[in-house]
């Protein structure tokens, strides 16, 4: 299990997983100019679960693909432990992005034609590695999909679906694991499931997740909340509650509606 660094505890504090500076985005040109990300500086700790919050195209999503080398970023820096993001060419961030980084999508984006196991190992499979199947057996046993691996996602829930999708993002032992919206799709019950076996990953097997999210609930089960609002970091949130988040949404309402 990870530690985590606190004064009282005296434990060392964990590293670094990913870190933004001073991290812009800007989409168009002239009057079509928006600047989605504004200088944003964060870090995100390795063995920590952390959500991402924020109003619509507060910049939320934006920041966790820049993050993740989906998206170019404008201005500032953005790294993977020591990796610097925009200094890399395009096969090289494919190559980042195979071997340091799982995803999780609010579509579960399964390959109708493959069965839950070989969806899971697919990566693996491209990048030409072969799974350790020991590392592979504890993440199917801790997302509970040891007797459905040879179903195919048509036979399976869309909660079972997810957790093929989690297990598939973890089975390359990432360095992060960007999650967006992960239940976004799911009914109450498949989702508190789903985000117990990302918390379960954190704390079990030492896993970094970043989410984003919307929902007070999904927050909860973070370590930490990160609160966007224009393009910018304007709070964070340890150890919260759905109650908590809320209060804190609350606000940034009341905040909006008075500026």
């Amino acid at each position: 299990m990870p530690q985590h660094a606190t004064a009282a505890t005296g434990l060392r504090a964990p590293s670094v997983a990913a870190r933004a500076t001073g991290l812009t985005k800007v989409y168009g040109e002239g009057e079509t100019r928006v600047i989605a990300l504004d200088t944003v500086t964060v870090e995100f700790g390795r063995g920590r679960f952390t959500a991402i919050m924020g109003p619509s195209g507060s910049g939320k999503s934006t920041l966790m693909h820049c993050m993740a080398g989906l998206d170019a970023i404008s201005g500032g820096s953005a790294r993977i432990g020591d990796t610097e993001l925009s200094g890399l060419k395009d096969r090289q961030l494919t190559r980042l992005r195979r071997e340091k980084i799982g995803f999780v999508f609010q579509s579960f984006n399964l390959l109708p034609t493959l069965d839950a196991l070989e969806n899971i190992t697919l990566p693996l499979d491209i990048a030409g590695r072969k799974p350790d199947q020991e590392w592979l057996e504890l993440i199917v046993g801790t997302v509970g999909l040891a007797g459905r691996l040879r179903h195919r996602p048509s036979q399976l829930s869309g909660g079972q679906q997810q957790r093929v999708a989690v297990a598939r993002a973890l089975a390359g032992r990432p360095e992060i694991v960007f999650a967006d919206e992960p239940t976004g799709n799911l009914d109450s019950r498949s989702g508190a499931e789903v985000l117990g076996f990302l918390r379960d990953s954190v704390r079990e097997l030492g896993q970094t997740v970043v989410m984003v999210t919307h929902d007070p609930v999904a927050a909860s089960y973070a370590d930490r909340v990160v609160f966007l609002a224009d393009g910018r970091v304007t709070d964070e949130l340890s150890d919260p509650t759905p109650e908590t988040v809320l209060d804190r949404m609350r606000l940034f309402d009341a905040q909006g509606r008075t500026s």
